[in-house]
């Protein structure tokens, strides 16, 4: 009653007095931030705390926010406890240098004028997703109180200081995060993360939600439900330190001891690798709350064993029952871990689908590696393109690694036959693409058929129902193996154009098969390495190579450009070339 009385007769004298020269126009006087709050009746407790810690002088020295805890606020914590230097450091942790207003305020971090015990500013957490919450804990209730050296927001919970715990909680992007730590009632990561005794202070390498989004997808599995206990334990140990609050400028290169396994990291780069080889970019340094630092990474720090093998992945995988003892009937089990390798493993539906039965052992090894390919390739990595699997054609006796078509178009296709259904399980040494067929050894057709920059090539092949191109290429028995240059779409527009025929259509039958088999030598698996000058016999006309160019002759003179060589079958080889080869016209 004696503050609002103090407030109306202040207000009544100022609107009473004035200069004789502006009579009846008031003069109003701005309080300061402490003025404005010991002039409210609802923050009693507040002012007195400032008196007692020396914080309204303070207060009242620069330009500050206050975030202004009200007596009921107060009434719900218990401070009696608290030394004058410990509650002092509460209540600067609702000061921010400088005036914010309330739309001045963003979902993120600021600093606030509390210190934890090594002397660095603690960070506050601001959400304004549904109005303004501090810290998880705390939410104004008034905003924009302006003061003559700043502005008060009145809050309805003190703000203590943050521990690491706290902005895990009061963060959205960590929701992935705290639902890990809580997962097992038996977990004690929030008791340990909330307090300040040994073996605080904590370093926390914190991973966003899509960071575990992702580090699913990579152990493929659904939900964090779907992580053994003990894997997810070990990995949360792994992205903390304890006994140290290591913020950016003290990180240094080296091995780093964690809860979990050891990291490494590279502070010039920021970037952490863990135990599985795996790089871990550093987003966002230095969330500091009271019992430690967070920094921010995009990436799950995975300890030893939890990525597994692409061999791993397909063994432990239950619809890959088939394919796992085929690997091991083949002896490939540690040929797949030796190296890096992408594999495109097939289900057992998929094997389900073909009978391998009449095979040797050494063509079931030969089928298996036509879906292995070196090096790491996720799905993204993928485009319209021609890679080489470690299967090798037996034909020539030269082993040549076969080629692979990949299809982009809708989806993932390979060689026009298999499609990934489950893509990007990424392992320790690789990554396995799930596919819904077996990949069996490719003819010179398979490419035609799976390539679509092929496919008046194979209008013209299956144009007449007496052509037996597709029948006798598709064989691997004499006259294979082939060399087939096969011309492209384009070069097949640009025929009919020369030929001045509407479509393929027009072209007499004759001409068309005569000019077909000028395009295929029979009997030899002729590479880019094995190439050489020369006249070369066709099932048509001869040609004339030209291997240090890579251009062919046609009888006619006509020159025409491989543009794109060794597309390996196992029954021969496609050389694409850009214009179309005519017999003597």
């Amino acid at each position: 009653m004696i503050k609002r009385f103090i407030l109306l007769f202040s207000v009544i004298l100022l609107a009473s007095c004035s200069d004789d020269d502006d009579a009846g126009q008031p003069v109003v006087e701005e309080f300061t931030t402490f003025e404005t709050i010991a002039n409210s009746p609802d923050h009693e407790m507040l002012e007195q705390a400032l008196l007692d810690t020396g914080l309204d002088q303070v207060l009242d020295s620069d330009i500050f926010t206050v975030f202004a805890p009200t007596d009921a606020a107060f009434g719900n914590i218990d401070v009696s406890g608290l030394s004058t230097d410990d509650l002092k450091n509460v209540l600067l942790n609702h000061v921010i240098t400088g005036a914010a207003m309330s739309t001045d305020l963003t979902n993120g971090y600021i600093d606030t004028n509390a210190k934890n015990s090594d002397n660095d500013i603690i960070n506050m957490h601001v959400s304004t997703d549904g109005g303004v919450t501090l810290n998880g804990m705390s939410s104004v209730i008034t905003a924009d109180v302006t003061a003559s050296n700043g502005v008060v927001h009145i809050v309805d919970e003190v703000i203590t200081i943050p521990s690491v715990a706290t902005f895990a909680t009061a963060d959205n992007n960590f929701t992935g995060l705290v639902a890990a730590l809580t997962r097992e009632s038996s977990f004690t990561f929030v008791d340990v993360l909330s307090s300040n005794d040994s073996p605080a202070p904590f370093t926390v390498f914190a991973p966003t939600n899509a960071a575990f989004s992702d580090f699913l997808d990579e152990l493929g599995l659904t939900s964090l439900a779907d992580v053994p206990t003990s894997a997810l334990e070990a990995t949360l140990n792994s992205h903390v330190i304890a006994g140290a609050n290591v913020r950016s400028e003290d990180l240094t290169d080296g091995t780093v001891n964690t809860l979990g396994d050891p990291i490494e990291i590279d502070a010039e780069n920021a970037v952490i690798t863990d135990q599985n080889g795996r790089m871990i970019n550093i987003t966002v340094t230095d969330v500091q709350a009271g019992n430690g630092v967070i920094h921010v990474i995009d990436k799950v720090i995975a300890p030893d064993n939890v990525i597994e093998t692409t061999y791993e992945i397909i063994s432990e995988s239950p619809d890959h029952t088939v394919l796992a003892q085929a690997l091991m009937d083949a002896d490939l089990v540690s040929a797949l871990n030796s190296d890096e390798f992408t594999v495109f493993a097939p289900t057992d539906s998929a094997f389900g689908n073909i009978d391998i039965s009449g095979l040797s052992a050494e063509e079931v090894k030969n089928i298996l590696m036509n879906h292995v390919v070196a090096g790491t390739n996720m799905s993204a990595d993928l485009s319209n393109m021609y890679v080489n699997t470690l299967a090798t054609e037996t034909i020539s006796g030269d082993a040549n690694n076969l080629s692979l078509y990949i299809n982009i178009d809708s989806g993932v296709m390979l060689n026009g036959m298999s499609t990934v259904t489950v893509a990007d399980l990424e392992a320790t040494n690789g990554v396995v693409h799930v596919v819904d067929e077996v990949i069996t050894i490719p003819d010179v057709t398979t490419f035609a058929t799976a390539d679509p920059n092929f496919s008046i090539l194979v209008d013209a092949l299956t144009r007449e129902s007496s052509f037996t191109y597709v029948n006798t290429l598709s064989s691997f028995d004499s006259p294979a193996p082939f060399t087939v240059f096969a011309p492209t779409n384009d070069a097949f527009v640009d025929v009919l154009g020369e030929l001045n025929f509407a479509s393929l259509n027009d072209i007499p039958t004759a001409t068309l098969e005569a000019t077909l088999n000028t395009h295929v030598v029979a009997g030899a698996n002729v590479t880019s390495n094995t190439i050489s000058s020369g006249v070369v016999q066709t099932l048509g006309d001869d040609i004339t190579l030209d291997a240090a160019g890579g251009t062919i002759e046609d009888p006619n003179g006509r020159t025409s450009t491989i543009v794109k060589f060794d597309v390996q079958a196992g029954n021969g080889v496609i050389h694409a070339i850009d214009t179309v080869l005519l017999p003597e016209l």
